[in-house]
């Protein structure tokens, strides 16, 4: 009997070392996990301007502000990209900007909001009022306004047409 008390002990005590080393690696695991969640948990919205109309330009200036102060409340990250084609691309125009200022100071105060101007349109523009047509510093030029749109999509991002 004594023999099987031993035995009976032993796998005891082996079981209680299995179970404490199990706790142990899943407490080791748990941070990794948890930033996994928080870097996976980052947002992002591509919204689009596709007429020369001010009133839509500011209501998606308006727009991408909502969501920047919503997510800044609740902590999390948010990437959002504004993306201008056609005749919307007078947003990002030197000469045309009807909100020019607004998206300088919204650049300045939000590095994770970007802005996007379709060279397709700028190229058209261009041909048609036979001038060089200027982009304000702020929007990077992409190839197409529209692919741009896309591939942004195919990233992950949720599209928004205010």
């Amino acid at each position: 009997m004594g023999c099987a008390m031993n035995g009976l002990g032993g796998y005891m005590k082996f079981l209680r070392t299995l179970i404490l080393c199990g706790f142990a690696v899943a407490a080791s695991i748990a941070p990794a996990t948890a930033q996994t969640r928080k870097t996976e948990a980052t947002y992002k919205v591509a919204l689009h301007v596709s007429e020369n109309d001010p009133g839509k330009m500011t209501l998606t200036l308006n727009n991408v502000q909502n969501i920047v102060n919503d997510f800044k409340k609740s902590g999390q990250k948010i990437a959002i990209e504004v993306v201008s084609y056609g005749p919307g691309l007078h947003m990002f125009r030197e000469d045309t900007s009807p909100v020019k200022a607004r998206i300088q100071e919204m650049s300045l105060a939000n590095p994770n909001v970007t802005f996007a101007a379709c060279d397709n349109t700028t190229n058209n523009m261009a041909k048609a009022e036979k001038k060089e047509i200027k982009i304000i510093s702020e929007a990077k030029i992409v190839p197409s306004g529209i692919v741009h749109l896309i591939e942004l999509q195919r990233k992950g991002y949720a599209y928004v047409k205010p």
